[in-house]
């Protein structure tokens, strides 16, 4: 056989390699339940890689012990059924600590004396020869090893090996949904059973399944801790954070969790209100105060009173507003534009920005005593980028949230979720909810395997969405604009993936640009 034989056996190979992958992944993707998933596993990928038995141990990453979430032989699984086993048992911790599968004999003795899992000792008795462990990806939240069983050492080849690592994706996200679905209907059962003694409900915290925040990273546990600690209080809050990191579903959290929950939580974003209505929105007016007010006009605050005002995009206020909104936090009372008589009101204020506020005050463009008098409690949201580990659960909400109104039943697969995953997310959680939804139109089948991502001049107007607003001229802005296209571009200037053809320009007229505007090479290759 020649170079160019073998080099083409080797593509087919491959190529035979990738698609045996993305059937086997789509088929996981298509699990909902333990049945579905023990269909896949015994059907088709025990075919493939030959083992005799497969094992699934899980556990909390808190937890000290782990249990068979899943065992290929249902005999086997229903005997072992609630029985716990050690973490440090030699096998689960050492297959968490390793990159590469662990091929264990079980008939040779072992070294040191351990303690071996009566799911593995057990095997024996039907042959077994060797085990293979290695650990689930992603699974940080719920630390998860796969067993295979061989009567056959030595049964998984390289491809093999490289095929089943690459699985562990796909497997791991079918064990996590199935994990969901027993929760939520673990949930209802509760649920149910509160609704059976409703006169003690008000003392039963509720569940956390009812939340609207999305995830289960450390970062969204805090968070969560600080809203059941500052809700039942009526101290004002001050959520930081940057844009689209869900500000507004945090306020509504602490609102729903408070004694004003049967009162109404009233929006304000202060940044989408034009200067000269500001005081009228959140005051009111009486009719004739000003040119243009031909009926009275009842404001944000009064329309709050016993409720809960939030005030969006707080750091976007005006001075002479701030000044009067603090008045009305030390006073609790307020008049209404062309009104004769202060009118008294309680408001518990949750104020949200994306903006630095100590640099604000440092700038002069926001008042001292208003930052103090809002930030009696802060709660800061972590940028998307930072909890990544609450992607494939913000992933599953979206898909059924946008599934169900477009009609359209999609799941993703394994490389599509490698891809949210290794993302950035300038929009944050906004971003990745506008991303899945064009995902769903998008796709043909009911797979999605190719996410939809914005176009590189929506990234540079995401990345650039609430940053620290700066009166510039419009040089600076053009050149600030093209830079950013260029780097964009790699630093490519003319061609076709060159940022002329970006900008719909020629390549000479925006050289020209640059020249006027000082643009240098060293400045787009930093």
């Amino acid at each position: 056989m020649n170079k160019t034989e073998t080099a083409l056996k080797a593509m087919q190979e491959s190529e035979s390699e990738h698609f045996l992958l993305l059937s086997l992944s789509n088929s996981f993707a298509r699990c909902s339940n333990y049945d579905e998933f023990l269909s896949v596993v015994n059907q088709e990928l025990k075919d493939i890689l030959g083992f005799d038995f497969l094992a699934i141990g899980t556990t909390d990453q808190h937890e000290k012990q782990y249990e068979l979430f899943f065992h290929s032989d249902q005999k086997i699984a229903k005997l072992h059924q609630g029985l716990l086993y050690d973490v440090a048992d030699c096998y689960f911790n050492e297959a968490l600590q390793s990159a590469d599968p662990i091929m264990i004999d079980l008939i040779l003795p072992q070294q040191k004396k351990i303690v071996v899992p009566s799911f593995i000792a057990n095997t024996t008795v039907f042959g077994i020869r060797e085990l293979v462990i290695l650990p689930l990806e992603y699974h940080k939240n719920n630390p998860s090893i796969l067993f295979l069983f061989f009567k056959k050492p030595q049964t998984l080849d390289r491809n093999a090996m490289r095929l089943l690592k690459a699985l562990t994706l796909p497997i791991a996200l079918a064990v996590s949904n199935i994990l969901i679905t027993r929760k939520i209907e673990n949930s209802d059962q509760k649920l149910f059973s509160l609704n059976s003694f409703r006169s003690s409900v008000s003392n039963i915290q509720k569940d956390e399944n009812n939340s609207k925040i999305i995830g289960s990273s450390d970062a969204i546990k805090k968070i969560k801790i600080l809203i059941n600690q500052v809700a039942p209080s009526d101290s004002g809050v001050l959520i930081l954070g940057e844009s689209g990191t869900g500000k507004e579903v945090v306020a509504s959290e602490i609102h729903t969790n408070s004694a004003r929950s049967e009162k109404p939580m009233i929006k304000v974003n202060c940044a989408a209100i034009p200067v000269h209505l500001i005081e009228s929105e959140l005051f009111g007016h009486e009719k004739g105060s000003f040119t243009g007010a031909i009926e009275k006009r009842i404001g944000k605050f009064e329309l709050a009173n016993n409720g809960t005002l939030f005030l969006d995009e707080i750091g976007d206020l005006p001075l002479e507003m701030q000044t009067k909104l603090l008045r009305v936090l030390q006073e609790k009372e307020f008049d209404r534009i062309g009104g004769k008589k202060a009118i008294k009101v309680n408001v518990r204020i949750i104020a949200a920005t994306n903006r630095d506020l100590p640099v604000e005050m440092q700038q002069g463009r926001f008042r001292k005593d208003l930052f103090y008098r809002l930030n009696i409690f802060p709660i800061t949201i972590p940028p998307l980028r930072n909890r990544k580990d609450d992607i494939p659960d913000l992933c599953g909400h979206f898909l059924n949230k946008h599934s169900g109104t477009k009609n359209k039943n999609k799941t993703l697969s394994a490389n599509a979720l490698k891809e949210i995953i290794h993302y950035s997310w300038p929009g944050n959680i906004r971003e990745l909810e506008h991303c899945i939804e064009r995902s769903i139109l998008l796709a043909d089948g009911s797979v999605i395997n190719e996410v939809s991502f914005l176009s590189d001049n929506e990234k540079i107007l995401a990345s650039e969405v609430y940053s620290e607003f700066q009166i510039k001229s419009l040089k600076e802005m053009e050149k600030e604009y093209i830079l950013k296209i260029i780097k964009l571009c790699n630093g490519r200037i003319s061609g076709p993936n060159g940022a002329a053809v970006k900008l719909e320009i020629p390549s000479t007229t925006l050289i020209s640009k640059m020249q006027k505007l000082g643009i240098k090479k060293q400045h787009f290759l930093e």
